[in-house]
């Protein structure tokens, strides 16, 4: 599929937009997957091509937490396998689905991940970390990764919250292992879902690629800063991008 200028005007700012925003509180995947939309990218080439340039910000990130030594990787292996499967099994399943019924379940998920995102940023409190028997805590930590990596394969906007959420929450992990984890996860259900879209021909790799690197350059410069009222900023960039796509989606452009 070819792209139009106007296209990489739209795409390439909001992506950026996307990597500073996640680097800064999370949410980001709420506005790149939606730029897509936007610019008029058809469903499932804009939940192919998302995955592209995701998928390379995540690898910069999650090579950091790696170096930093904030990723298990004898524990970390087996949840990586069940993100890879989970995600497969995800992005299998939307190619099933038309993209006109995708459009309209984004006008009901959206707004439902935007809250959960934006509601839940207080992570970070580890008194509660280690408390639960070993065992337990790693059958939490693996079901979460198969069970998200399914709905990032599918869908994938909030998805390194939502594992935030069930590895500091239900498997009481410090919140330097779970946002170590949570990349190594994420990386992989990337990796999965970008493999079946690439099978499939559903990505464009040339907007693709110039969104990868405004991604990676947007999360670069947002990790660097230090905003205290990120929350502030976050909320109405996500609310506005929300808007524009659902009164796009109404009118059927």
């Amino acid at each position: 599929m070819d792209c139009t200028i106007l296209q990489f005007i739209i795409v390439c700012p909001m992506v950026f937009l996307a990597g500073f925003v996640d680097a800064i509180a999370g949410g980001g995947g709420l506005i790149s997957l939606p730029a897509y939309l936007i610019a008029g990218v058809p469903t499932h080439m804009a939940l192919g091509t998302n995955k592209m340039s995701s998928m390379m910000g995540t690898a910069i990130a999650t090579g950091r937490f790696a170096k930093n030594g904030y990723i298990q990787f004898k524990k970390v292996v087996w949840f990586i396998v069940a993100a890879l499967i989970g995600s497969s099994i995800g992005s299998n399943l939307t190619l099933l689905v038309s993209d006109k019924i995708l459009q309209y379940m984004m006008i009901v998920i959206l707004p439902i991940v935007a809250f959960y995102v934006m509601r839940n940023k207080k992570m970070g409190d580890d008194s509660l970390a280690g408390t639960l028997p070993e065992r337990k805590s790693f059958l939490i930590a693996l079901a979460s990764a198969l069970i998200i990596g399914i709905y990032d394969g599918f869908y994938g906007p909030g998805t390194g919250t939502f594992l935030l959420l069930v590895l500091t929450g239900a498997a009481r992990y410090t919140m330097k292992e779970a946002a170590g984890t949570t990349k190594a996860i994420n990386l992989s259900s990337n990796v999965a879902a970008f493999v079946t879209f690439v099978i499939h021909g559903k990505i464009i790799y040339t907007l693709g690629l110039a969104a990868a690197i405004c991604s990676i350059l947007g999360n670069y410069i947002g990790s660097g800063l230090v905003l205290g009222n990120g929350q502030k900023i976050v909320r109405p960039l996500i609310l506005v991008v929300l808007a524009i796509l659902f009164v796009k989606i109404l009118l059927g452009n």
